[in-house]
């Protein structure tokens, strides 16, 4: 299978669970897919995103090995939003390596401070952060100083997924998702 010219046919959720499926547990397959995700032009990683998504929640292992190439490509200036989103939902999940812990954190504090942000991004993001917090305290206060600031002013989304962080905050557990 073509997996860029499937993806760029029709950007649908069904089209992307047929690659997923065709997938499985392949990491050959995938590694073309990340291909695709990592170093695709623009529209070529928006369609892949989904498929990237999906793989990546069923089958972690198969995604943990692309993780720092992942991050940096959600870092680069003009990614489309998708593929932000993919990457902070499958950072919800992910084991992250210590050493990548603070350039997570970092991006995390940014897309969670901006109301340019989409929500979603900026939910995963506080989800992260929640689970970076349980294992680094004292990034708590400053997590919690964050949501405080923008609940007032933030979607339905963002105050039920901010009040869920707090609570886990609270308890001191992180949220499993």
């Amino acid at each position: 299978m073509d997996i860029e010219s499937e993806l760029l046919k029709e950007h649908s959720r069904a089209r992307a669970e047929r690659i997923v499926r065709w997938i499985g547990g392949d990491r050959k397959r995938f590694r073309v897919l990340m291909e695709m995700f990592l170093g695709g032009d623009y529209r070529a990683a928006q369609v892949a995103a989904m498929a990237v998504g999906i793989c990546a929640e069923r089958r972690p292992a198969l995604a943990a090995p692309y993780l720092k190439r992942m991050i940096a490509r959600m870092e680069e200036p003009g990614v489309h939003d998708a593929v932000r989103r993919a990457v902070m939902r499958l950072l919800q999940n992910a084991d992250i390596p210590p050493a990548l812990m603070g350039t997570v954190a970092d991006a995390c504090f940014r897309y969670l401070s901006s109301q340019e942000v989409p929500v979603a991004i900026r939910a995963f993001a506080m989800t992260v952060l929640g689970r970076i917090a349980a294992r680094e305290p004292e990034l708590g206060r400053e997590l919690r100083l964050v949501i405080e600031q923008h609940m007032p002013w933030g979607s339905s989304g963002f105050r039920a997924c901010a009040a869920r962080v707090l609570a886990d905050l609270d308890r001191g557990v992180p949220r499993e998702q």
